[in-house]
């Protein structure tokens, strides 16, 4: 493997010369200058796995050395191979770990399996220099884990296909209508009662069918605890989501006071067994916003990164007009009306944040300003300036947002909704929405146009969404994953032409290499000539929306 077949693609690389190689074999040693300790350790792990070597300490002359550079991007890495060393020089201990997943790119997808394949095999790394860094700050994935549940060992597997993309945010949506997936200690009805629904429609919501077994599953503190710590070992942050004020039946039904029990008998309510949006809402009182508070204080304590998403969106206001005791509230706080609720609750939530150190992040409805879509000024001022906009109904929420001077993750789900059908055809599993191909994906551009260089330093980067309402299985995650969550990788790391002048032919030929990649990764991942007989659901209805996607 060479420099040329890396995903996604490095700034800058050479071939040395003489093209000598390096050799791993018994006595190759491992040397861990200050601060690339944890690098080494998990290198060392992997790589020993892959090729049996013991890859025992070593100095900084010979063998794999790394180190830190001060004088690098923070994220950035050198790596410089010839026939006496692999040195992976890092502007943090995080551009040390790019540099690492490099270097086993650079042995082949065999460095990737979890034991030798041929224990006599010579590991042999090309003579090159690269030299990366990444584009966006924020390269995400959003798992969807309330639809359909992804025991912690799955969320562990994900982690190591996201490092192997250099992607460094997991986004957990751990609450919905559907499912509540994290244990919280003073409300332990939350999972309890909340993280099970009696069973579960298979497709669309319009599918007539169902399977008639109970699903759910929760995260204990102490799972929280391993997937964060296995996370910050790959230098990725995990960003939790607690929806509010809407997506919130599955709360509900474990605490019937937290909805508007004066318009709805939230008493005999169960957590949602269907798919759309819940007309069940959090009622606007004080004593559901200390539950929240409650909540949001143990899921800081489990989560140490600094953003913390609120969710924000789709929330129905059809039940707050019914009740008398919502519209007696709009009254106290001097609101406009119902619409107006959805932003006390936001507000109320980011300005808590902000006293704790962190930083809210919402959807693009954050934004309203009560005429029903993204607002300007008038729902921007009243939010910290440390309020970050996912901007999911395409990309004039984040334009807006850029433009008033708040930082934004490009979420458009036109693009980057992995969840909608990458093919035409007509065996597609369950198709879901527009096609986005591979191509299209590759094509995908972070940063909307429009944008003077001021405003496009608020986007902090992009994010790939699966929903997962469709998805009953890993295998049927990786299907809608791979490969585009390769072709996505590459948009938000490298520094890419045009979206019209990206050499698509070349992003598939590299493909054809990474697919081997990602068969030693044990990735379920859609072929390029279809899907294999038992990735299809025959029969089971989709949601497919004919033409091109909006351009908002």
């Amino acid at each position: 493997m060479g420099f040329e077949d890396l995903i996604p693609a490095p700034r800058t690389g050479r071939r040395v010369r003489p093209p000598a190689p390096f050799v791993l074999d018994g006595r190759t040693a491992l040397g861990a200058g200050p601060g690339t300790e944890g690098v080494a350790r998990l290198l060392r792990d992997v790589l020993g796995a892959a090729t049996g070597l013991p890859l025992p300490d070593g100095g900084a002359d010979s063998g794999i050395v790394l180190r830190l550079d001060p004088a690098l991007e923070r994220e950035g890495y050198r790596l410089a191979v010839d026939n006496r060393a692999v040195r992976i020089d890092g502007g943090s201990a995080a551009g040390v770990f790019w540099g690492a997943t490099t270097l086993r790119q650079l042995l082949g997808p065999e460095a990737f399996r979890r034991a030798p394949l041929d224990p006599g095999r010579r590991w042999e790394v090309p003579g090159v220099v690269v030299e990366d860094a990444p584009r966006f700050r924020w390269r995400g994935l959003l798992l969807d884990v309330a639809r359909h549940f992804t025991p912690t060992d799955g969320v562990l597997r994900r982690l190591d296909q996201m490092a192997a993309h250099k992607l460094n945010v997991l986004h957990l949506h751990l609450t919905d209508d559907q499912g509540w997936r994290l244990e919280i200690g003073r409300h332990p009805a939350l999972t309890a009662v909340g993280a099970w629904r009696p069973r579960t429609r298979f497709g669309h919501r319009a599918s007539p069918l169902w399977e008639e077994k109970p699903h759910g599953g929760f995260y204990t503190r102490d799972d929280i605890r391993e997937i964060v710590a296995y996370a910050a070992a790959r230098h990725i942050t995990v960003v939790p989501e607690i929806e509010l004020p809407g997506h919130s039946q599955a709360a509900i039904a474990a605490y019937p006071g937290l909805g508007n029990t004066d318009a709805v008998d939230t008493a005999s309510l169960r957590v949602w067994d269907d798919w759309g949006i819940s007309p069940h809402v959090l009622a606007p009182t004080e004593a559901t916003l200390r539950f929240y508070e409650e909540v949001f204080e143990e899921v800081l304590e489990l989560f140490p990164s600094p953003f913390i998403h609120i969710g924000g969106d789709e929330c129905p206001r059809e039940q707050w007009r019914r009740s008398p005791a919502a519209q007696a509230r709009i009254r106290e706080l001097g609101l406009s009306g119902e619409d107006a609720l959805q932003t006390w609750f936001v507000r109320h939530f980011d300005g808590w944040l902000a006293a704790r150190g962190r930083r809210l992040v919402g959807w693009d409805e954050i934004l309203e300003d009560g005429s029903g879509g993204p607002g300007g000024a008038t729902a921007l001022d009243g939010l910290t300036g440390g309020a970050v906009v996912s901007s999911w109904r395409g990309r004039a929420g984040g334009v807006a947002a850029a433009r008033a001077g708040h930082d934004v993750v490009m979420c458009p789900e036109q693009q980057v909704y992995l969840d909608h059908r990458q093919h035409p055809g007509p065996h597609e599993p369950v198709p879901i929405g527009q096609v986005r191909t591979l191509e299209d994906v590759y094509r995908f551009e972070p940063v909307p146009p429009g944008l003077t260089e001021e405003q496009a330093r608020h986007v902090l980067g992009a994010q790939a969404q699966v929903w997962t309402e469709v998805m009953e299985d890993q295998a049927r995650v990786d299907y809608q994953l791979f490969p585009r969550l390769a072709a996505f990788a590459e948009t938000v790391w490298s520094v890419l032409p045009a979206p019209g002048e990206r050499d698509v032919a070349d992003f598939e030929r590299r493909m054809a290499v990474h697919y081997r990649r990602l068969d030693a990764l044990g990735v379920a991942y859609r072929p390029p000539s279809g899907p294999l007989p038992w990735q299809r659901r025959p029969g089971v209805l989709g949601r497919p929306i004919e033409g091109a996607p909006p351009n908002v």
